[in-house]
């Protein structure tokens, strides 16, 4: 029984602004002539500010005091408008105070970075040297027009950042990872790891929680499968939701954790805080904590793991599982804690067995067909998704697991395949076009109605629907 829904995703182009310095390459695309006005109006009183005041000056400047340095570069930046009025010719005294203000929060504060981070539409920030930032909007990556000063500047931006978290970067220390108040996820290394300079990257979080079906709407599953997920969440499946990087995991196990009943008490755990659960009436929020200054204190997330089976939870969630906290998370999901959710990075769901293999062996000496086992008591169903063509991220696959079943087979999991997308190729925006078949009915229908998940008639029209 297959069922096919033909499926062509459809997103927002975006023209990424132009680089307009000398220093800097044109990109690719058509720009506004404001726009084109504007960059080349900031960098040329940049330019003239140098003049006056070196770039290694600068940054010397905002190392030692931030507050200062805003008030003296503001009135050397003042200077400079209104000696020239040529480059600010047409724009009311306002506008010229709102330029200076906008060019001083280039090199105060977090930089060049302010603008991409006051950007709601951008996802990522990628900083590879001074003078080459990068950032992601709805899956493609642009590069910005900014940059820093130099290499200097970069530190000085990446101290401010983590100053805050009680984390240091040096040459003894040189990367770190951290999370902001904001809760987007950073990761900052530094010469002599970083050949060509200090480079930091920046994971934003999202503040608004998108739904299962907003998700569909979006072309990342079908409106059938948004039903299956449902259901799979209310019948307490246990699932790990797979994928590659920036493939959109997080933003899933977010949308599945609305589907779970309020009277049911969650505890999740992170290595850095990505969930959003203010819609939940009892959930006990756990982040993980590095090592101090000092190289002690670290708490991992298998320490919280072990402890939040003493916390009375239904469901335990793991943002993210990476090492040898999958022995505990396994067995919490074997031992009470059904429905519970994770995610992983892995290529396949057959990669997602051999990935819990190797992290479960990290911290036992279990043979590799015991913890299989274990795996395939544990785990109901993989979601796999995937970053497709166009930076487009949708749901692939869905499996579900099984114990082996007969003797001659090799492997202690057995997966079967429910339903999978079939890309047939790309629309001329270069975005994925195919069919979704669906492979088989998921063992758990059978429990729907005699539990009281479903009515006996939503879940007949949902079968005959693939008929």
């Amino acid at each position: 029984m297959a069922l096919f829904i033909k499926k062509t995703s459809r997103w927002r182009s975006h023209v990424a602004p132009a680089a307009v310095s000398k220093r800097l390459p044109q990109s690719a695309g058509a720009y506004s002539s404001a726009f084109l006005q504007g960059a080349e109006r900031k960098q040329a009183l940049k330019e003239q500010l140098y003049e006056q005041i070196s770039p290694e000056r600068i940054a010397s400047l905002i190392t030692r005091d931030a507050s200062l340095a805003r008030k003296e570069l503001s009135a050397r930046l003042r200077r400079v408008v209104y000696a020239d009025t040529r480059l600010t010719l047409g724009l009311s005294s306002q506008a010229r105070e709102k330029l200076i203000d906008e060019i001083v929060a280039d090199l105060i504060g977090l930089g060049p970075l302010d603008m991409l981070l006051q950007d709601s539409e951008v996802t990522e920030i990628m900083v590879n040297n001074y003078n080459k930032i990068f950032y992601e909007r709805e899956g493609k990556l642009y590069r910005s027009s900014a940059s820093f000063i130099n290499d200097e500047h970069v530190r000085t931006v990446i101290d401010r950042i983590i100053s805050p978290l009680g984390r240091r970067i040096d040459e003894q220390n040189p990367l770190v990872n951290g999370r902001l108040p904001e809760g987007h996820r950073i990761n900052a290394i530094i010469p002599p790891l970083a050949i060509e300079g200090s480079a930091l990257t920046i994971r934003k979080f999202r503040e608004r929680i998108y739904s299962l079906s907003e998700l569909s709407e979006q072309g990342a599953l079908p409106q059938a499968l948004v039903v299956l997920l449902q259901w799979a969440i209310l019948a307490r499946q246990n699932i790990a939701v797979s994928g590659g990087t920036g493939s959109g995991k997080t933003t899933l196990l977010n949308a599945l954790s609305l589907v779970i009943p309020p009277a049911e008490r969650l505890v999740t755990i992170e290595d850095s805080a990505e969930l959003t659960f203010d819609f939940h009436p009892n959930v006990v929020r756990l982040e993980a904590r590095p090592e101090n200054l000092e190289g002690r204190g670290a708490i991992t997330i298998r320490d919280l793991v072990i402890n939040s089976l003493r916390m009375r939870p239904d469901r335990i969630i793991v943002g993210e599982v990476r090492g040898d906290e999958a022995l505990e998370m396994l067995q919490a999901m074997n031992t009470g804690h059904d429905g519970s959710l994770t995610t992983l990075h892995a290529n396949s769901p057959r990669e997602v067995i051999t990935r819990l293999v190797t992290m479960v062996g990290y911290g036992s000496q279990l043979p590799a067909e015991q913890i299989e086992r274990q795996i395939a008591s544990a785990l109901n169903l993989i979601v796999h998704l995937a970053r497709l063509g166009g930076g487009h991220r949708q749901l692939v696959e869905i499996t579900e697991l099984h114990h082996k079943n007969s003797e001659n087979s090799e492997a202690e999991v057995q997966l079967s395949r429910i339903a999978h997308f079939e890309q047939e190729g790309v629309n001329p925006e270069g975005l994925p076009q195919g069919r979704w078949i669906l492979d088989k009915i998921p063992d758990f229908f059978d429990v729907l109605v005699s539990r009281g998940f479903a009515a006996s008639a939503d879940v007949a029209r949902w079968r005959e629907s693939f008929v």
